[in-house]
């Protein structure tokens, strides 16, 4: 597997477990691109869901996958301080073409405070049913959601404090 370089902008695509593209993130900037991790930072950029339809995020994000991880973040920096979504999915593969992964329809939305709420649960079992998920994703899924708690709790990796800001000063340098 090739990794994005530093500077090179990137797409990031999610798919469903059934193969179908569910989200594209067209335009991120490569801040740090390992075998391990990538960061990424972008601002109000387009974003195009599965049936076409396009909006744009409303502020300056940084991103975090990890590829030891069923999970990836993005920290969303707005007025009132840094809001996190963070997506329960496979860890990531790049093909040179963009980053990708399979999203597994649980949320954890994370407050500036770091209280968080876990989301989606309705949606995951019904595409559980509907995509035929096998029986070892469930167990995988449980044990990231307590590994991503407790690095919110913790304030780990992409939680750690000052983290988004370090982050974000790079990506002002390349815009």
């Amino acid at each position: 597997m090739s990794f994005p370089k530093r500077g090179e902008n990137i797409e990031i695509h999610s798919y469903k477990h059934n193969g179908l593209i569910h989200r594209i993130w067209e335009e991120t900037v490569i801040l740090k691109g390992t075998s391990n991790v990538v960061i990424g930072g972008n601002d109000r950029i387009i974003v195009e869901e599965a049936d076409g339809r396009k909006w744009r995020t409303r502020e300056p994000a940084i991103c975090y996958f990890d590829a030891d991880r069923w999970f990836n973040s993005i920290g969303m920096i707005r007025q009132d301080g840094i809001y996190y979504y963070c997506n329960l999915g496979t860890p990531f593969t790049y093909d040179g073409e963009a980053l990708k992964y399979i999203d597994y329809d649980l949320d954890i939305k994370v407050y500036p405070d770091m209280t968080y709420r876990l989301l989606d649960e309705d949606e995951f079992e019904e595409h559980k049913r509907k995509m035929n998920y096998p029986p070892e994703l469930e167990p995988i899924l449980e044990r990231e959601v307590e590994l991503l708690i407790s690095w919110i709790n913790q304030g780990k990796g992409p939680f750690e404090p000052g983290f988004v800001e370090y982050w974000y000063e790079r990506f002002l340098q390349y815009r």
